[in-house]
């Protein structure tokens, strides 16, 4: 049995407002596919986009080198095509041309046959008084926690 596999973006749901969420599968080589293996990826900083024929990349994911690969090694910033339905593909660059939204990887995790998988979302900016207010909650949520357990 292989190790779970669970990066996250956890940037995401901080700067974005998650309407909607997809699965898709990733094109990679056999060192990228190692390296993700060994839980040598990350996924902070990336996004996606679309190119002229319609198909969906994603864009900064790194990916580190495989450490025993030759010069057969992959380059860690590379843009890596995402698979999805044609329908979702077009729902997907429909909602992105007309309103504006983002799509954004929330997390990469390896499926029960040892496949990477990219969990993506249609997301919409948040201000910055929408960030504010995320982590006043978050702090007002902490401190009746702490309040709670004092009681218990």
């Amino acid at each position: 049995m292989q190790k779970k596999i669970n990066i996250l973006n956890r940037k995401a749901r901080f700067n974005y407002e998650i309407l909607d969420k997809y699965t898709a599968g990733i094109v990679l080589t056999g060192t990228e596919i190692k390296s993700i293996r060994t839980g040598k990826a990350s996924i902070a900083e990336s996004f996606c986009e679309f190119n002229d024929r319609g198909e969906l990349f994603v864009i900064n994911m790194t990916i580190e080198e495989y450490l025993y690969g030759t010069y057969y090694n992959h380059k860690p910033k590379a843009e890596r095509k995402l698979l999805l339905n044609k329908r979702e593909l077009k729902k997907l660059n429909k909602e992105v041309q007309n309103t504006g939204l983002t799509i954004v990887p929330l997390r990469l995790f390896l499926n029960d046959k040892g496949l990477a998988k990219l969990e993506i979302a249609l997301a919409k900016g948040k201000k910055l008084y929408d960030k504010r207010e995320t982590m006043k909650d978050r702090d007002n949520k902490r401190n009746l926690d702490r309040i709670k357990k004092i009681y218990k």
